[in-house]
């Protein structure tokens, strides 16, 4: 088997972190930077024209046209934080760099702060990047699948009726050469031809081939103007089996192991659809492990405040 070039990339390696963002100062210049590209613009007036200050220890910048006073990190993730940046950018990294995710428990021994307060950074930058990938729409060849976050409770029920089973669809777009592109996780109500049909219209650009198993409401794809192609699966012949099933079966089973390897106990049903997204983000940003640090920066910056109480909110 030759090498896989995805797989071996260097990425951005931890005395390359250390020289880029190691301190507060070098910090601060790389979100000044993402936030203003062009230099600073008031956001009250747009004038550029401005003066800096710092207020207990918070940099301020100052329009000098109406007198705006717009602090750094004001209006971005990390609004209002009690946390250094450099904290912060240390989090992005290991959230971006390591291959299975990183559980609140790690994270919080990582940056040496409280749970709570790695708690409501890792949601955060989990919001971010379940944020950045709600618009994504896979075309061209697309396997779905239907699977579940979660497992059976003690005394509960067993199978699809189990409380704590949340259902997901789990779609993978293939290219000419049948390898995986992107990908699409999503959290759904139940599997019904309405829930597919919304689904599809959020996540696929008509005229998608879609191939699925014998599972009927898939069938709803074809309502957001998809061709459908149904490969009924059974005791006899398994979807671990067949080809045309073979990245969404890789991809899924390589989701589930990297979250029940990482995340040991976490509400399904409340924070799935932030997991899903965060394992989302980083799968379709995998072609260059590089970049994937900057552009969680990027998109942190451009994401706006989300403060804890929005946090502890389920999807809608």
């Amino acid at each position: 088997m030759g090498k896989n070039n995805i797989q071996m990339q260097p990425g951005l390696s931890l005395s390359q972190f250390i020289d880029k963002y190691g301190t507060e100062e070098k910090c601060e210049d790389a979100l000044e930077k993402s936030r203003w590209p062009e230099g600073f613009r008031c956001p009250e007036c747009g004038n550029m024209h401005h003066y800096c200050y710092r207020r207990d220890g918070l940099l301020i910048f100052q329009c000098i046209t109406c007198r705006k006073k717009t602090s750094l990190t004001q209006g971005t993730i990390f609004h209002s934080t009690k946390l250094p940046l450099v904290k912060w950018f240390q989090a992005m990294f290991f959230i971006t760099q390591n291959k299975n995710n990183i559980s609140i428990l790690e994270l919080k021994r990582h940056l040496g702060a409280g749970y709570s307060a790695a708690w409501r950074v890792k949601h955060k930058l989990m919001q971010v990047m379940y944020e950045r990938e709600e618009t994504t729409k896979l075309h061209g060849r697309v396997e779905v699948d239907d699977a579940y976050l979660g497992g059976e409770n003690p005394g509960g029920k067993a199978g699809r009726g189990s409380e704590n089973k949340v259902p997901f669809i789990a779609a993978v777009q293939t290219n000419a050469s049948n390898n995986p592109k992107y990908a699409v996780f999503r959290q759904v109500k139940r599997f019904s031809l309405d829930e597919v049909a919304s689904w599809a219209k959020q996540s696929l650009v008509p005229d998608t081939v879609v191939v699925s198993d014998g599972l009927s409401c898939f069938t709803a794809v074809e309502e957001a103007g998809c061709i459908h192609h149904r490969e009924v699966v059974g005791k006899d012949r398994k979807s671990t089996d067949m080809d045309c099933f073979d990245w969404v079966n890789t991809i899924l089973g390589n989701l589930k192991t990297a979250i029940s390897g990482t995340y040991h106990a976490f509400d399904f049903e409340k924070y799935g659809y932030r997991y899903l997204g965060e394992c989302q983000y980083r799968f379709n940003r995998r072609f260059n492990l590089s970049t994937i640090f900057p552009r969680l920066v990027y998109a942190a910056t451009h994401t706006g405040c989300r403060p804890e109480h929005f946090l502890r909110l389920a999807a809608n």
